[in-house]
């Protein structure tokens, strides 16, 4: 039975498929299964992976690494976070995890934009910025990350083959207020 299920579920799934609660309690006890935080669990001879990561999947599959986080996932910062940044659609509630999380909520209206996935494990993905939504971001949210997280960011971006600022100004039009100091930065950086 639990074959079937992939390496890390949750509790839904599990029921869904037929593990019992008293199963699914005695796997847990004898280290079958490691319980990665409520309702989640994953198979204790999985492969190594982050767990945190995967809790989060898990728990809200909206889920979207941003700003230093994926700025970090990028390359495009130094800077190691104290938590994970989460961006969730402002109508979405948190959910609860026991992975360390700063929870960032974007609008509905751009809350796609620049979003892509990555699979943080067998068949469980997260959502992640793109690297030109990371430095749009950085610079949309400057006031609260720090303007030179953005000014350092921009200036990785500008250095990578292939970046095109067209492109970054291009996305920059569906936050409007970003867009000037976003160009004031690439004129002074290019």
């Amino acid at each position: 039975m639990l074959a079937a299920l992939p390496n890390a579920f949750t509790y839904s799934l599990a029921h869904e498929r037929g593990l019992s609660d008293r199963r699914l309690k005695g796997y847990v006890e004898d280290g079958v299964l490691e319980r990665l935080g409520h309702g989640v669990y994953r198979k204790a001879d999985a492969p190594p992976a982050d767990l945190d990561r995967i809790e989060i999947a898990l728990r809200a599959p909206e889920a979207t690494l941003c700003l230093t986080s994926a700025l970090s996932v990028h390359d495009l910062t130094d800077v190691i976070p104290s938590a994970i940044d989460i961006a969730l659609p402002r109508s979405k509630r948190p959910p609860r995890v026991s992975a360390p999380v700063r929870w960032h909520r974007f609008h509905e209206d751009t809350f796609l934009v620049g979003r892509e996935t990555i699979e943080v494990d067998d068949g469980v993905v997260l959502g992640l910025y793109s690297a030109e939504r990371c430095v749009i971001d950085a610079f949309r949210l400057g006031h609260r990350e720090g303007h030179e997280l953005a000014a350092e960011a921009l200036r990785r971006w500008l250095k990578r083959r292939g970046a095109a600022p067209a492109k970054l100004l291009a996305m920059a039009r569906h936050f409007p207020k970003v867009e000037p100091s976003l160009l004031q930065a690439l004129r002074i950086l290019s």
